[in-house]
């Protein structure tokens, strides 16, 4: 496949990984983040370090194969303030002026409520001026009415188009993600890509083929009935590698948690305070998949279903926080082990070793904001005929 693949607000390299690894292609992302560019640049992976709001077009006129875009999605998200939920009146403008040429962002931008609304249009001013044969959209679920709109200007445009919500946990992925996509070409009739994985597997389907069941936090991490949790896993994000940094108590609760298949996942969200507010719990068991990640999955931890996840700047039952030699946070309750970056990486279908930059907080916040690979690849090869081979939703040896 000839010409660029241009990836905006590329992240730490979700795409990018995905495409390379499971299609063969490779692109050239544009990203802000400092951190996310380091390590995109360690991983490989070309990079522009720029504000795609004010980068202009003209140098991709003519060259560009693929468009990629995956905008902020803070403003949007419901785990914040979603405070661009009132500024969509202004996004669908924008959108609607930049199709037809006319830059109205700047006096849009001043009326909106949060800044990084407006990013979500900003992949149609690169639409309007490169005209790719394809391009792929990824944003929260929220966002589906916006990209139906895409797709109502796309169509008009001779695209064929396919909008609408997927689950990461469908393509292999050990999380249930899911994510508004749309998926435009205009060289082949596109659809959804089809599922490999599903929730209740039952057998072949009418065509003769069966599909797997979701792939499980366990299966992901290579934890089988006996496995032990590795020992180079660190508390409060710490370094990886060196003496345990548990203190003993606290690894053998783990351990003997795991042994009788009982250890969970489990988040801030699993607080009285968050269940009051939205009426759910997050907490998974090692044999489901992971739910959602966000930026903030420095807060999730292993632990025993009794137990209650502590941050580690709550205060110990002696009333001082418990210190390692090294200075590092433990935690205040035994039972408990945070996840790491390693691990949070893999349940979003990074290769274990993806060389993640900048502070362990920085390192997961990527980790929560990337596009999960194995979904972008599937959704890349929805848009351009390319096969996702069988072997990608296997866990490597």
């Amino acid at each position: 496949m000839s010409g660029l693949i241009v990836d905006l607000f590329a992240g730490p390299g979700g795409w990018s990984e995905g495409i390379r690894r499971h299609l063969g292609l490779a692109d050239v992302g544009l990203e802000w983040d400092a951190a996310a560019c380091q390590t995109r640049a360690a991983a490989g992976h070309a990079t522009i370090q720029c504000d795609i709001a004010a980068y202009p077009t003209e140098p991709f006129r003519g060259r560009v194969t693929g468009l990629i875009a995956s905008p902020p999605c803070q403003a949007w998200s419901r785990a914040g303030k979603r405070l661009a939920l009132s500024d969509q009146p202004i996004v669908h403008q924008a959108v609607h002026d930049l199709s037809r040429g006319r830059d109205t962002r700047a006096a849009l931008l001043a009326a909106c409520k949060d800044e990084r609304s407006l990013l979500a249009a900003e992949p149609l001013r690169w639409l309007h001026d490169l005209r790719p044969d394809w391009a792929v959209l990824e944003e929260v679920p929220d966002v589906l009415p916006l990209w139906k709109q895409y797709a109502e200007i796309l169509r008009s445009w001779g695209y064929s188009v396919w909008s609408g919500v997927l689950n990461a946990a469908d393509y292999g992925v050990p999380q249930t993600r899911q994510r508004a996509i749309l998926i435009a070409s205009g060289t082949r009739t596109v659809s959804a890509p089809p599922p490999t994985h599903t929730k209740n597997p039952m057998g072949d389907d009418l065509f003769g083929e069966s599909l797997r069941g979701w792939v499980t936090m366990a299966e992901a991490l290579g934890w089988g009935a006996t496995d032990r949790v590795s020992p180079t896993v660190t508390a409060g994000g710490g370094k990886t590698g060196g003496p345990e940094p548990f203190p003993t108590q606290a690894r053998q609760a783990l351990l003997d948690a795991q042994e009788r298949g009982a250890w969970v996942l489990r988040s801030r969200r699993d607080s009285p305070k968050w269940v009051a507010q939205h009426g759910a719990r997050e907490n998974r068991r090692a044999d489901e998949p992971a739910p959602t990640f966000t930026g903030e999955a420095h807060r999730w931890a292993w632990a025993r279903p009794a137990t209650t996840v502590m941050s580690t700047n709550r205060i110990a039952p002696s009333g001082h926080r418990d210190r390692s030699p090294q200075g590092e946070s433990r935690f205040a309750s035994p039972d408990t082990v945070r996840i790491t970056v390693a691990e949070a990486a893999i349940l979003q279908s990074f290769p274990a070793d993806y060389p993640w930059q900048g502070t362990k907080t920085k390192q997961f916040e990527q980790v929560g904001n990337a596009v999960p690979p194995l979904l972008a690849a599937h959704i890349v090869a929805a848009a351009t005929g390319l096969v996702v081979p069988a072997r990608a939703a296997e866990r490597a040896a």
